[in-house]
């Protein structure tokens, strides 16, 4: 984080990247003295409501965040920035998003937490968009014209307005993350089309929480133990922060992760909090074990919907198969209950030395119903090209294969991965066909 001060007394020259909270209520002039160098600039967490006319003259701003400020329009000079492509409005006051506000090679549009009601029509134009976080505004609908944003791969649209789900999303190219938790049309969708067991309830007062693992942005992880009469048990408590996240509501997570039951493959929860002191909801897990690791980095500001991984990471054929295999049950018990995941990511996924996989994080979950069919399949199959990209990844970083075997279980892997990549949804095959195809290709 920088200073007025630094800033005023010339101390930041040639900075590529600017990050200045301290209560601000107009743009700081001497930001324009950054103009040659300034690529990223963080002016979240001020009180700020729109911006200048000559903001264009910062000709080399490719990423703006104005998170938590004040502000009630997107201010439509952002059109006119020539290299901008990542903005961020997080959790200000935006009631209105003009039609020419946009800068035509915006990849990556943030606008969770807001009060807006519609979407411009001119949203269709931004034929470089990829990444759309509109999670917890008022949205009614969404603009037909948004089925020409051919490069869209992940939307957020949970806990808005919306009374159907729009159908063009289902033909999208790319689309791989989606979540729609929380609308209106969902209600009809929120019960698991079989019986799961009641979840057992876990006294607080039972409870003993350590060390944090962990924390995203629905809730803190923390190491605990769970004391009863009998014994004690080393468990992970997740508690939730009951607040609007960029994926949806808190409690929608809550009723997935409930809902997904138990498989070997997901990391389902042990039993439901209750009768915490300050009434916050929260769910315990069994603590995995050491030799489990996170597979990946999540996505950069570079790789925008892509995880991340070290540059020295490398994967043997057998653990790519694994960790295939794994995941691939798991979606396919998920799928088979009416959940999407939303989030198949590494980032969202733990790992051992020999493979076996865990997929967890329901932050983006949602519920559909399993007839028709045509529904299901085609929200399934957006999935799929999420597992389909996880599955690259890894591939991409395989070691090179050291006999026929292994060269023709190679060529079998990246032909699966591109068939769940098909640009056509619908020839994309289901996580049922995906984990035949897998078992049968066992190392």
């Amino acid at each position: 984080m920088h200073t007025l001060d630094q800033l005023r007394h010339g101390q930041l020259a040639g900075t590529q990247k600017l990050a200045i909270s301290s209560g601000l209520t107009t743009f700081p002039d001497e930001i324009f003295d950054l103009a040659d160098s300034l690529e990223i600039l963080d002016l979240s967490n001020n009180q700020l409501r729109d911006l200048p006319d000559t903001l264009p003259r910062l000709h080399k701003l490719s990423i703006l965040f104005l998170n938590h400020n004040a502000f009630e329009t997107v201010p439509e000079v952002l059109a006119q920035c020539p290299n901008l492509t990542m903005i961020g409005f997080k959790a200000n006051r935006l009631t209105t998003l003009p039609e020419q506000a946009l800068p035509p090679q915006t990849r990556w549009l943030i606008l969770t937490d807001n009060q807006l009601t519609t979407l411009p029509q001119s949203i269709g134009s931004l034929k470089r968009l990829q990444k759309l976080m509109l999670a917890g505004n008022q949205l009614q609908t969404l603009p037909e014209e948004m089925a020409a944003c051919l490069n869209l791969e992940l939307v957020r649209l949970a806990a808005n307005q919306l009374g159907e789900l729009p159908p063009w999303l289902l033909t999208l190219p790319r689309l791989a993350w989606l979540a729609y938790a929380g609308n209106p049309f969902c209600q009809s969708w929120s019960h698991p089309p079989r019986p799961t067991a009641p979840l057992p309830t876990l006294d607080w007062a039972d409870l003993t929480p350590g060390a944090v693992l962990g924390e995203g942005a629905s809730g803190v992880i923390a190491q605990g133990v769970w004391q009863t009469a009998r014994a004690k048990t080393e468990v992970a408590i997740k508690l939730f922060k009951g607040q609007i996240t960029s994926d949806g509501y808190p409690e929608d997570e809550m009723r997935a992760c409930l809902a997904a039951g138990t498989q070997a493959n997901l990391i389902s929860p042990i039993g439901q909090v209750v009768n915490h002191p300050d009434q916050k909801q929260g769910l315990v897990f069994p603590l995995i074990p050491s030799s489990y690791s996170t597979l990946g980095g999540p996505p950069s500001l570079d790789t925008c919907t892509r995880d991340t991984y070290p540059a020295t990471t490398r994967f043997t054929l057998p653990v790519v198969w694994r960790i295939a295999t794994s995941l691939a049950a798991a979606a396919a018990h998920l799928h088979q209950r009416g959940i999407l995941h939303g989030d198949l990511y590494a980032h969202n996924t733990l790992v051992n030395p020999e493979g076996t996989a865990l997929l967890g994080d329901f932050g983006a979950a949602s519920f559909y119903p399993t007839h028709p069919q045509d529904l299901g399949a085609a929200l399934e199959r957006i999935e799929v090209r999420a597992f389909g990209c996880l599955l690259e990844d890894l591939l991409d970083r395989c070691l090179e294969p050291g006999d026929d075997r292994q060269v023709a279980l190679t060529q079998a892997l990246r032909s699966l991965q591109q068939s769940c990549m098909k640009p056509t949804p619908q020839m994309r095959p289901l996580f049922g066909e995906i984990l035949t195809r897998l078992q049968e290709l066992s190392p």
